[in-house]
């Protein structure tokens, strides 16, 4: 899936809970001084800023199939090597870095074995490649209050439940298809603390992934309905959103 929304436009929707969960996500990928690391469907940056400060931005490369995420990184992070590509044709050579990281990416990949079998490839000999996904299938995701409205009016709605990775283990599996080795998968916690409801719902009306899809399908009414569900279940703020990533980090072997 490619996003056709704005940077800006991302970083209110998604970005408030991604950069809470960098740094954490850079810890469980065991990311360290003199490393070399690619952020791969680096979005605006969020991962990118986390990995700059450990790093420096000579020591970081991202990649987006977005033309204008690439941009807004590119501009956020002068040094940055930001390119244009999709996880599945990574434009680096072959043992090019330390580790490859895709930070809530895994799910949108056209093919997810070959886009992380990809970041196996540019990734050295005992370095590791590790991802990370919302708990879809748990309904540990921050847009859950949104997907369980949504659902309590219309129980056939798609939502991202079934997507790669969104479930206990399936991150471990598709690494493992790929050919990583010694494979570990452990949940990671996110709190976001949100002032107002308000501030909550409006990136939902931006267009955003399949939830902000979803929401600019129906007509007016229904959109009011499940605000007013999400409003009811939520309260009028301040309130704190709690979700859990799968995050998952293997080992490449060329033995």
């Amino acid at each position: 899936m490619r996003f056709a929304a704005s940077a800006d436009a991302y970083d209110r929707f998604m970005g408030r809970y991604s950069i809470h969960l960098a740094p954490t996500f850079a810890d469980f990928a065991q990311v360290s001084s003199g490393q070399r690391v690619l952020d791969v469907g680096c979005g605006p940056g969020a991962l990118t800023t986390e990995l700059v400060t450990r790093l420096g931005t000579s020591s970081v490369a991202a990649v987006d199939p977005a033309d204008q995420f690439a941009v807004a990184a590119r501009e956020r992070h002068p040094g940055v090597e930001v390119q244009v590509a999709a996880a599945e044709q990574l434009p680096f050579r072959d043992d090019e870095f330390d580790a490859a990281l895709a930070q809530l990416v895994v799910h949108f990949m056209e093919n997810p074995v070959r886009g992380l079998a990809e970041m196996a490839r540019v990734t050295r000999d005992g370095g590791r490649v590790a991802a990370c996904v919302w708990d879809h299938a748990g309904k540990q995701s921050p847009l859950a209050p949104f997907w369980d409205a949504v659902h309590r009016l219309d129980t056939a709605a798609p939502d991202e439940s079934g997507m790669a990775g969104g479930h206990q283990g399936h991150l471990t599996e598709l690494l493992t298809e790929a050919g990583l080795t010694a494979v570990a998968e452990e949940a990671i916690p996110v709190r976001v603390e949100h002032d107002t409801f308000v501030a909550w719902w409006e990136p939902f009306t931006f267009g955003v992934g399949p939830a902000g899809a979803y929401l600019s399908s129906i007509d007016g009414a229904r959109q009011a309905a499940v605000r007013g569900r999400c409003l009811a279940a939520l309260g009028p703020g301040p309130f704190t959103i709690q979700a859990r990533v799968w995050a998952a980090r293997g080992s490449v072997s060329r033995g």
